[in-house]
């Protein structure tokens, strides 16, 4: 079976498809002129040029494939083009990654974009299956995990904006790889949508905590008001001010990001490692 990519050279592309070409599967991927490709030095790979945003140019590169494994974002307006594309080439088997923070109460930019993708993907007479993985981590190019790491290290306090208390459940990214391998494998996933995340959940506090004994260090947590600090990081975000964090990652913080993944296990046979195990190993390397 040929399977076409999309957002190979991402974090989490970068590690489906070596898992891809190691099940057996011919992999295509889809590269932009700026795309770095020096993650996948695989010789086994077919590397197509294309955009996103062009739907007769991407049924072109997708076309003599058996199924689409879209990994790129669905947060930018993209998805129409995507489904267009494979009806126009003949795929119908698709996986599509997209993410529980569909599920925020905040109103994000991209909430609305991304629901509109789901329900495309959802109505379209694609066999698909939609994963939507918690915060994925799992090494230095993940954009939350592998920062708090870097902090950590080095400071021997740590600002924490609220109680701490709201719930996380990070899951890491070979898991993701994973799942995307077993839906394929799996029929039972056809037409199905499933929240993957880690083992367990665990609060703010209990996170940094986690990440801290991995260390062999002690950090003191300073809790600060959530509500002054995000009044403060949204005026000098209007003043085009930059901070290590936005206004929209301090709500996002206080808000509980723990999903059940009974239906991915029941279904598919997901069984994702601990953030203990898997910090472990991110700090290793």
């Amino acid at each position: 079976m040929k399977v076409f990519v999309t957002g190979a050279t991402g974090f989490t592309g970068s590690r489906v498809v070596p898992l891809l070409l190691k099940s057996g599967y011919e992999v295509r991927c889809l590269y932009r002129a700026s795309s770095d490709r020096s993650l996948l030095p695989h010789p086994g790979i077919e590397w197509v040029l294309g955009d996103l945003s062009d739907s007769q140019s991407l049924s072109s590169a997708i076309e003599g494939a058996d199924a689409l494994v879209n990994i790129a974002s669905l947060g930018f307006g993209h998805a129409d083009s995507i489904i267009s594309a494979a009806k126009i080439a003949g795929v119908e088997r698709a996986i599509f990654i997209s993410t529980t923070a569909i599920f925020t109460q905040l109103n994000a930019n991209s909430k609305k974009v991304r629901v509109a993708a789901e329900l495309a993907i959802e109505t379209s007479r694609l066999k698909y299956t939609i994963l939507r993985p918690t915060m994925i981590y799992g090494n230095d190019r993940d954009r939350n995990i592998s920062r708090l790491i870097r902090w950590l290290k080095y400071l021997p306090f740590f600002p924490v904006f609220g109680d701490g208390n709201y719930l996380q459940q990070p899951i890491y990214v070979d898991d993701v790889a994973q799942a995307v391998i077993s839906c394929l494998d799996s029929e039972n996933t056809i037409r199905k949508s499933y929240n993957i995340a880690g083992a367990h959940a665990l609060t703010y506090n209990q996170l940094i905590d986690t990440i801290a004994a991995q260390m062999k260090k002690r950090v003191w947590k300073i809790h600060l008001p959530s509500k002054p600090v995000v009044n403060m990081l949204s005026f000098f975000e209007r003043i085009h001010l930059r901070f290590p964090i936005k206004a929209e990652q301090v709500l996002r913080l206080n808000e509980n990001k723990d999903f059940s993944y009974a239906e991915a296990q029941k279904d598919f046979g997901f069984s994702p490692l601990s953030f203990e195990d898997g910090i472990s190993i991110e700090y290793k390397a």
